[in-house]
């Protein structure tokens, strides 16, 4: 396979500017250094097929037009948002650990004195183009200038849907700092952020901001902004660790044998944030089902359900082929499975994994398209408390309501 390409001398400001940049200089010496490079492109710590090949091409085609489906992909009515994330914010978390999910991947996490913000997206489409692509489900909980200030932003890889363009460039005008993987800091730099605000690291480095320690740790997926996609930009999952929390963030990735490995060496977490959504027959080894986000989360935590598991990359943009509730169902069903806590806040709602509760509410119901069948009933408007996760179970608490199948 011949390595990365240079680009061709004179056509570099004609790329769009949401492609961002290819790695060059220093930077992609660098990355050909690395020991997760080989033959020109970074490569997976497990065999991963990133796309459907062949006739499941097609297949896939003919789901995704399927008018009978279509409708079951997106909310039937408005996704309730947290009405008042900027005055819960206002005081810091009495626990030192306290996170806000704004959708899809996007976490504000406050952890010991320190504010980190994973994945920022706040465009109204992940997409190059303004005009066309996946276009946001549910509004953002707060404007951007609402979080105040942050110490650093954490990039997973470059895919639209986690390092978007007008976010990083109002970003860009104030003084935090960015942990990203090896390649990613080609993109910033060319969307305004200054190299001395770019902490760049492969799998298994670490880097300190202030008293937080994070850590690039390895992920099952790929990446690309491109026509091209050459694969020289980095993907990761991260662990941030401050005096007294340890979380988890996995980006998108598939399941592997490789998260065991990460607890062992990082865990166990007080918090997990795990993709569950977005997943697909046609793409298995690169997003995880609520099933396979389960079972990561396990293995994180040493194979025992303790800390709490947030779900993320989902209800926010319609990437897939499964219903667009299927995800947080599926996630209470495997949670009751093996008794974990598992938080499910509506987008902007704040909860502070240690403190006691977290918000378990099944609130996606009310603006689902009903159906009869499909995955099992979740549990209806339960929070767990510390005694039921020592107890490993959750107890039903009123009839179950129609669920979308899956």
């Amino acid at each position: 396979m011949p390595g990365p390409r240079s680009p061709i001398p004179g056509l570099s400001g004609l790329r769009p500017l949401a492609f961002g940049a290819d790695p060059s200089g220093a930077r992609l010496a660098r990355i050909r250094r690395s020991p997760h490079f080989a033959n020109g492109s970074f490569v997976n710590p497990e065999g991963t097929r990133v796309r459907p090949s062949g006739g499941s091409t097609l297949e896939m085609a003919k789901a995704w037009f399927r008018k009978e489906d279509r409708a079951r992909r997106v909310p039937a009515g408005s996704v309730p948002v947290h009405p008042t994330t900027v005055a819960d914010l206002a005081a810091p978390p009495a626990s030192g650990l306290r996170l806000t999910w704004t959708g899809h991947s996007s976490v504000l996490a406050e952890i010991d004195g320190h504010r980190v913000l994973f994945d920022p997206v706040w465009g109204e489409r992940c997409s190059p183009f303004p005009f066309a692509g996946p276009k946001r489900l549910h509004p953002v909980p707060l404007p951007l200038a609402a979080l105040g200030p942050l110490d650093v932003v954490v990039i997973s890889h470059d895919h639209y849907d986690h390092l978007d363009l007008p976010t990083i460039r109002a970003l860009a005008g104030t003084d935090t700092l960015f942990a990203v993987p090896l390649g990613v800091g080609a993109h910033l730099e060319r969307w305004g952020v200054s190299e001395g605000r770019i902490r760049e690291l492969d799998w298994q480095e670490s880097t300190t901001v202030g008293g937080l320690t994070l850590t690039a740790t390895p992920a099952r997926h790929f990446c690309g902004r491109g026509l091209r996609n050459a694969q020289h930009t980095l993907w990761a999952s991260w662990v941030v660790a401050g005096d007294e929390h340890r979380i988890y963030h996995s980006g998108d990735t598939g399941y592997f044998a490789g998260f065991a490995d990460i607890g062992a060496e990082h865990g166990p977490f007080d918090a997990t944030m795990i993709q569950i959504g977005a997943y697909a027959e046609f793409w298995p080894d690169i997003h995880m089902t609520p099933e396979e986000g389960m079972r990561a989360h396990l293995d994180l935590q040493g194979g025992r359900p303790s800390g709490v598991m947030l779900p993320i990359h989902w209800a926010t943009f319609n990437l897939a082929l499964h219903p667009w509730a299927e995800p947080g169902e599926g996630t209470l069903t495997a949670a009751r499975a093996v008794g974990a806590a598992v938080a499910l806040p509506r987008p902007g709602e704040p909860f502070e994994p240690t403190a006691g509760t977290v918000p378990s509410d099944p609130w996606w119901r009310a603006a689902a398209v009903p159906s009869v069948g499909g995955r099992p009933a979740a549990v209806k408007g339960v929070t767990m408390t510390a005694d039921d996760r020592s107890k490993g179970a959750e107890e039903d608490t009123g009839e179950p309501e129609a669920v979308p199948a899956g």
